[in-house]
């Protein structure tokens, strides 16, 4: 992985959760969305990705997050970001439209609370 961003996962039930931290760029893109598919079962329901720790994301960045809300809908599973109120990512994914096409939440409990996985 990049020393620009890191990427770890967790687990709630069944539902992967993915901590993007730092930065997700043209140059880290690639393993990430590789890390991020690779989370998925055809069991899974759905996959989290946190960004709260994510302090950049450029066009490659939410380009990833569009093909992967896609890819899952067409798997009948489903993205959830997590994105702080405020933040500069949050900006992002509003401009985008990302906020219209996938579910964004403000917190992982929040989150975990929209897919019926609370803890």
């Amino acid at each position: 992985m990049s020393t620009l961003g890191r990427l770890e996962d967790e687990w709630h039930d069944e539902i992967p959760v993915a901590r993007l931290q730092g930065e997700v760029d043209a140059s880290n893109v690639k393993e990430m969305g590789d890390r991020l598919r690779g989370l998925m079962s055809n069991r899974s329901v759905a996959l989290v990705i946190d960004l709260s720790g994510t302090t950049y994301l450029d066009s490659a960045g939410i380009n990833l997050l569009f093909a992967l809300a896609d890819e899952l809908r067409g798997r009948q599973q489903r993205l959830v970001l997590v994105v702080a109120d405020r933040s500069p990512i949050a900006r992002m994914i509003t401009l985008t439209g990302l906020d219209q096409t996938t579910a964004v939440r403000p917190t992982l409990p929040d989150a975990l609370k929209e897919l019926g996985a609370e803890r």
